[in-house]
């Protein structure tokens, strides 16, 4: 008996002997490595409900360490909870991990999706803290039952985008459920995107609505069911923040299926409508209606060789230029607003800019395009001294024409009569309240009654709002509520 008690204690002596001593670098320079460095909840809540995903952490330093802590930057009050060796939790203590070890970490998000005051994209922070430096890596989950269109394709230097309408197939998009956007939701060539009255479109940064060449877009709201489309942030502190979003991007359109764009409110974007010839010649105008395009960080509209008509729009507080029309084209713009007293950095760009030279990048040169505008019963008006300018090629081959007819501008420029017909210059309009983005005329605006009623026909007989310019015709987009 003494002799296999004597057995199994040398045994146990020499295993302990064996076993390697633990020896934690205090080196604050070593660094763990993990699985990933997002970890993304892709899958859409459509109840009260939870889902688990794996991370991974690696420490390949050829010491072992102790990670002093790992915790959840929203504490207690996150939507995620983590389990590090069985235990749940929101931060863990003195985690040992030995050289070329490695540690699980299930990482756990519970949401309500029917909450509207969630974000739609709830973030969170993992905290690793090791010898006194930190890393993170991004939890992320959508938090409202919304339809998502998350970009899934690359094309070259093109930005990541997911088909939306393919080719030779008509999409629907409705007032049933928000519409989030992550990257671009793409129009193919010969597909068509409607979207229609009331659908709320929120984008998330860098992403937008794309129509490739020969696709096409058609937004069709009403005046009581606009639709919206705007950032997704959905804080308070992020209501008037320009630059959320990148743009929509409006290529070449067939015959017959010409882009449309009709009582919308597009906010908070860096451009909101940029339409351009990108492979081949456009054959339709893009029409831009009852529409409010409202704090771009870069532009409002954006044309390079196109067409469009532009009629009861509202585009205010825009970092660059409200209305660049550039590469040529023909426009014809009536009873709009363009307000420019942008704030938010130095603006050097006029409110409205015209030129005729088009760049082919395939040899590298420019063209001098003809350009023909005509605008009527309009106010361009900013905190510019000059809100109107041009950078016209001349060549007698090109046909250059603009005019103005009773519109308020603020420009230099005056003294061209050929341009000028029936205008007042340098005359503050007076709108109500510019800051709240109130831009009916004052009661005591120059606006009131300055149009001229032959140019307020059509669907021009009433103001964005639905107001008749039938027994009085103000400049803009809005009647004068006095």
């Amino acid at each position: 008996m003494r002799r296999v008690t004597f057995i199994i204690t040398a045994i146990i002596l020499i295993i302990s002997s064996c076993k390697k001593e633990k020896n934690f670098s205090g080196d604050s320079s070593l660094r763990l490595a993990f699985s990933t460095d997002t970890v993304t909840f892709d899958t859409v809540f459509t109840a009260i409900g939870s889902a688990t995903k794996k991370l991974m952490v690696y420490n390949r330093n050829g010491d072992d360490l102790k990670i002093g802590s790992i915790r959840l930057k929203n504490g207690s009050s996150s939507v995620f909870s983590i389990n590090v060796d069985g235990h749940a939790g929101h931060s863990f203590n003195d985690v040992e991990i030995l050289n070329d070890d490695s540690l699980y970490i299930f990482v756990k998000a519970t949401i309500d999706p029917n909450k509207g005051s969630n974000p739609f994209l709830v973030e969170d922070e993992l905290i690793f803290s090791t010898n006194g430096n930190e890393q993170k890596v991004l939890l992320t989950a959508y938090g409202q039952n919304a339809i998502y269109i998350v970009a899934d394709q690359t094309v070259g230097s093109f930005p990541k985008f997911k088909i939306v309408a393919d080719s030779l197939q008509e999409t629907h998009w409705t007032a049933e459920k928000p519409y989030v956007i992550y990257g671009y939701a793409l129009i193919d060539s010969y597909g068509t995107l409607v979207i229609e009255p009331g659908t709320r479109i929120y984008i998330h940064n860098g992403g937008g609505i794309w129509a490739y060449s020969e696709g096409q877009l058609i937004i069709d709201g009403t005046l009581e069911n606009p639709v919206t489309i705007q950032g997704d942030r959905l804080e308070h502190s992020y209501d008037d923040e320009a630059g959320q979003w990148d743009r929509i991007w409006l290529m070449e359109a067939r015959q017959n299926c010409g882009h449309s764009i009709n009582n919308a409110i597009i906010k908070n974007g860096f451009i909101g409508i940029q339409a351009e010839r990108f492979v081949k010649n456009n054959y339709e105008f893009l029409n831009i209606t009852n529409t409010v395009i409202d704090n771009m960080s870069g532009m409002g509209i954006y044309t390079n060789l196109y067409s469009a008509y532009i009629g009861n729009v509202s585009i205010r507080h825009c970092g660059q230029y409200a209305m660049a029309l550039t590469g040529g084209g023909s426009y014809v713009v009536g009873h709009s607003t363009i307000a420019n007293n942008w704030a938010g950095t130095i603006r050097n760009t006029p409110s409205l800019y015209f030129d005729n030279l088009y760049y082919n990048a395939e040899d590298g040169n420019y063209y001098p395009i003809d350009f023909d505008f005509t605008m009527n019963n309009s106010i361009v008006y900013g905190n510019l001294a000059d809100e109107f300018k041009t950078d016209f090629y001349k060549e007698a081959a090109t046909d250059t024409s603009y005019k103005f007819n009773n519109c308020i501008i603020r420009t230099k420029r005056k003294s061209q009569e050929e341009i000028f017909s029936e205008c007042l210059f340098n005359k503050d309009p007076m709108f109500t309240d510019y800051n709240l983005g109130d831009l009916h005329p004052d009661s005591l605006s120059p606006a009131i009654g300055f149009g001229n009623p032959s140019y307020a026909i059509g669907d021009l007989q009433f103001d964005i709002e639905g107001t008749s310019r039938s027994t009085r015709a103000d400049a803009g987009c809005l009647q004068s509520k006095f």
